[in-house]
């Protein structure tokens, strides 16, 4: 059965005592079953600067063991002239479980396109590394309107398929974003966002189902405490990827 994880993308956010403060505060609050286990995993990916911080931070509270860390951004390359950027081994070095791949910042502000993500979900898949690829697909408005959501969330996954196969997504995690409800207080409906992750299990089933349902996807979009329930009850939305709702504990 898939558990329910829970992703906190602070984004450009914060400082080195918010990071520590935000991880406490969210470690004080995170509830056990009656038998003292947790029903669902936790994940903080904050600025790359307080990764450190917050890997020790969560080492030195996490009695629980429910959190993991993870980056926004990765290159593509292990090492090299690559001025400003960050490579996997840095940040399996940091702590780093997951990182994230495509968020629609990086699509939409830096240009990344979709092989260029694919390039860096491969990476993480041919690396020595564990760091696991989060990858992030979703539409625009304008692409919804037109009834383009599965040809390009299609799009972005095939992209990725194109360079590991459905293997690739053996040991990884998907974020479906609609970009139109991301930091704008919109939020699809929880039959319109479990209808895209249908979509997208469907599509991963039709090349290895075994994959396919251990797959954990995300929604991201506006996902706040009085909408996340209902979300989340959708049978294939495994938790969600959550903004700017992740900087309260």
């Amino acid at each position: 059965m898939r558990r329910i994880l829970v992703a906190g993308n602070w984004k450009m956010h914060g400082s080195l005592s918010m990071t520590v403060g935000l991880i406490a505060g969210i470690a004080e609050r995170i509830e056990v079953d009656q038998d003292k286990t947790l029903g669902y995993d936790v994940l903080v990916c904050p600025p790359s600067p307080y990764l450190a911080a917050a890997k020790s931070v969560i080492d030195s509270i996490d009695s629980k063991h429910c959190f993991s860390l993870g980056a926004q951004n990765v290159n593509a390359h292990e090492s090299g002239a690559f001025t400003g950027e960050i490579a996997l081994p840095m940040l399996q070095e940091l702590g780093c479980r997951y990182v994230l791949l495509g968020h629609s910042e990086r699509r939409e502000l830096f240009g990344e396109t979709d092989a260029q993500i694919a390039e860096k979900f491969a990476a993480c898949t041919q690396s020595e590394t564990d760091v696991l690829p989060g990858l992030c697909v979703g539409e625009t408005l304008a692409q919804r309107q037109s009834g383009d959501t599965e040809e390009v969330v299609g799009r972005q996954i095939d992209a990725v398929l194109d360079l590991v196969g459905i293997g690739g997504f053996a040991q990884a995690v998907v974020a479906y974003e609609p970009v139109w409800a991301i930091g704008t207080g919109e939020t699809a409906t929880p039959d319109q966002a479990q209808q895209v992750h249908a979509f997208i299990r469907t599509k991963l089933a039709e090349l290895d189902i075994g994959i396919a349902e251990d797959l954990q996807i995300l929604y991201g979009g506006s996902v706040k405490p009085d909408n996340a329930g209902d979300l989340f009850a959708q049978p294939d939305i495994d938790g969600g990827l959550i903004g700017g709702a992740s900087l309260d504990a």
